[in-house]
């Protein structure tokens, strides 16, 4: 009886002690999730991987300066049940894209969807 106790008792503490990094990785607590940026921009890379796609992105300031940003998208999964696939977005394509900036003020921010060149919009998340 006892070493069922202690089994079940280890097994139970490494679930719990587990479960933090799980939820901390799917927090949005970095983003400002109360503003939305918009941008326009050059995609320079696609990453369709999990456990989240990415969109790497240069942005030209108005003193002609380029900005390098990511957007974290959901899961290439997720993102397939909207319409995109691996070959949505290519380099060179001309993009606005929408989303919240991180808290922190670095060059990445959550996707919401993206605007192309020829006004078909793409949502991250269904709607």
């Amino acid at each position: 009886m006892k070493t069922q106790l202690f089994v079940f008792s280890a097994l139970l503490a490494s679930l719990l002690l587990g479960a933090g990094p799980v939820i901390a990785h799917h927090s949005m607590s970095m983003y400002d999730l109360d503003h939305q940026i918009t941008l326009p921009g050059i995609v320079t890379d696609f990453e369709w991987s999990n456990p989240h796609a990415q969109v790497f992105f240069d942005v030209k300031k108005e003193n002609g300066s380029v900005e390098k940003w990511t957007a974290d998208c959901p899961s290439p999964r997720r993102l397939s049940k909207v319409g995109w696939t691996k070959d949505t977005l290519k380099a060179g394509d001309q993009i606005t894209i929408v989303g919240n900036q991180a808290k922190d003020g670095s060059n990445v921010m959550r996707l919401d969807r993206i605007v192309l060149s020829g006004g078909q919009q793409l949502n991250g998340y269904a709607r």
